[in-house]
């Protein structure tokens, strides 16, 4: 497969970027052609695709790998897919060539964000980007750091600032903080001047607390008794027992955002509590002000497992339970 590309972005190299860039008729993709277990991933060849109207191509640099992505390949979506599909959603790479009505990107601009409204199509050397899902790449990530940030920095954003509308000042409790998500919550609420207290184990108490967190409570040996009536907003990562006890600590008026467990809306009334279940929605405007905190060293990355894309299966093995080292896979040609 012969590839041209340039992946030099210094100020001088922009200054002189070619119109448009090599792209091979063909390169390779992980498949799914029926909905299943892992061995349904097929690292394979196919056609380069070309974008659309409000599109660019991408080439791939580094994609991440999400727990969506084996409900995408099992078949367990709650967004129709139709078949044959290419799993993958976060990714991070170069524009190559742009849709008939894009003009506020160019070809060799570095670009991160999401593939599409499918979550599809990121597990590929080349890959569909809708212009509204994606933004420039922070320049101080590399590609496999930006790859790792959409989905999960972008949920985090939403359920605090759309879905809780938190304000400085107010006193947020996070459930699963040391989690992928988890850790951006922390220290996107901490950044917004909120008083953060974080549930967790207590290996990873002292993590929590870097990221910013005043305060741990160590999950299922830890008492919410303390803060009974007393927290304005809850960000549930965590579901069953936990989001349970989530109630007594909310004062009336609080807010209760999760993205595990469609909250009791009769239990929510009785309380004055509004209560949220997230739908994830990834736009350029949310990437750009995430972008901004990361280039300001304000927000911090955690990558994981960082294996070739021809390693999909073994990715997706560490999604269900296989071990790996803690923070997002990512995915590289």
């Amino acid at each position: 497969m012969n590839q041209v590309f340039n992946t030099n972005t210094t100020p001088a190299a922009a200054a002189t970027r070619p119109a448009s860039l090599s792209v091979p008729l063909n390169a390779h993709a992980v498949v799914v052609r029926e909905f299943g277990g892992i061995d349904q991933l097929d690292y394979t060849t196919v056609p380069v695709p070309t974008p659309g109207m409000g599109q660019v191509l991408v080439r791939v640099l580094a994609v991440g790998v999400g727990p969506w992505d084996a409900w995408v390949r099992s078949g367990h979506s709650v967004v129709p897919q139709p078949l044959p599909l290419t799993p993958g959603s976060d990714i991070c790479g170069i524009v190559v060539h742009l849709g008939p009505d894009v003009d506020h990107l160019k070809v060799g601009d570095e670009v991160y964000g999401v593939t599409n409204p499918r979550f599809t199509d990121g597990y590929a050397d080349y890959a569909i980007a809708h212009v509204d899902m994606i933004a420039l790449k922070p320049q101080k990530l590399g590609y496999e750091e930006a790859a790792s940030a959409p989905v999960l920095a972008v949920t985090a954003h939403q359920m605090l600032f759309n879905y809780a509308e938190l304000q400085p000042g107010q006193r947020v409790l996070i459930h699963g903080a040391a989690g992928n998500v988890g850790a951006y919550a922390v220290q996107l609420a901490h950044n917004a001047g909120a008083y953060v207290i974080g549930t967790a184990s207590s290996a990873n108490a002292d993590y929590v607390r870097s990221l910013g967190a005043d305060e741990v409570v160590i999950a299922r040996t830890g008492s919410f008794a303390s803060y009974a009536n007393n927290i304005d907003v809850v960000i549930d990562l965590v579901g069953a027992v936990t989001h349970d006890a989530s109630w007594t600590v909310l004062r009336e008026g609080g807010v209760l955002v999760s993205a595990v467990t469609e909250p009791d809306k009769a239990r929510a009334a009785e309380k004055n509590i509004r209560s949220d279940f997230l739908l994830v929605s990834v736009k350029t405007d949310v990437l750009n002000a995430i972008g901004e905190q990361l280039n300001a060293d304000r927000l911090h990355t955690r990558v994981g497992e960082v294996l070739r894309l021809s390693e999909a299966k073994l990715a997706h093995g560490m999604l269900e339970g296989k071990p790996h080292r803690a923070g997002k896979i990512v995915l590289i040609p």
